[in-house]
């Protein structure tokens, strides 16, 4: 038996279901009454892990946009992967938005997360950063249920996922 216990800490968002959302906002533009006779686009990019929205103006991009993130919370997409971009101006008032979906912890936050679990000061704790995730390793148990409780407490900007718990 191993004499130490680890986790992993990840974070991402399930691309099926991002497109089941996405499917679905798009029925319900459809058949919204306010929504009626405009060219109003929601399109996913599964390769880039982004979905784009186009529509007549802002007003309709920011209804748009908020009927994607009912659908998103309502097929438990978390919403704090989102990245929304900067929406454009086009010509003849039409907005565009480009929405960004992390899949990944970046590097800046994985120091900034293992530096202060670091400074927790929980006995012989280890965390390395591997790739866009962390492993966090101690001998106890109990030291690994303070780390994850520590880590719950705090804002990251992404929603921390912890699996391989052994």
């Amino acid at each position: 038996m191993a004499k130490t216990s680890s986790f992993d800490v990840s974070t991402g968002v399930d691309l099926q279901e991002v497109d089941n959302a996405v499917n679905q906002a798009r029925k319900e533009v459809a058949q919204r009454y306010d929504f009626k006779g405009t060219k109003c686009t929601i399109e996913f990019d599964r390769a880039g892990a982004a979905v784009a929205l186009d529509a007549d103006d802002t007003y309709k991009l920011q209804a748009l946009r908020q009927v994607l993130r009912e659908k998103f919370a309502g097929r438990k997409v978390p919403l704090k992967n989102l990245d929304e971009g900067k929406v454009e101006e086009g010509s003849l008032g039409r907005a565009r938005q480009r929405i960004g979906l992390k899949q990944g912890i970046d590097q800046e936050t994985a120091k900034k997360i293992s530096k202060e679990v670091r400074d927790q000061g929980i006995k012989k704790i280890q965390v390395q950063i591997q790739g866009d995730e962390l492993r966090v390793v101690a001998p106890s148990r109990d030291a690994l249920q303070e780390v994850i409780a520590f880590l719950r407490a705090q804002d990251y900007g992404v929603e921390l996922n912890f699996g391989n718990y052994r």
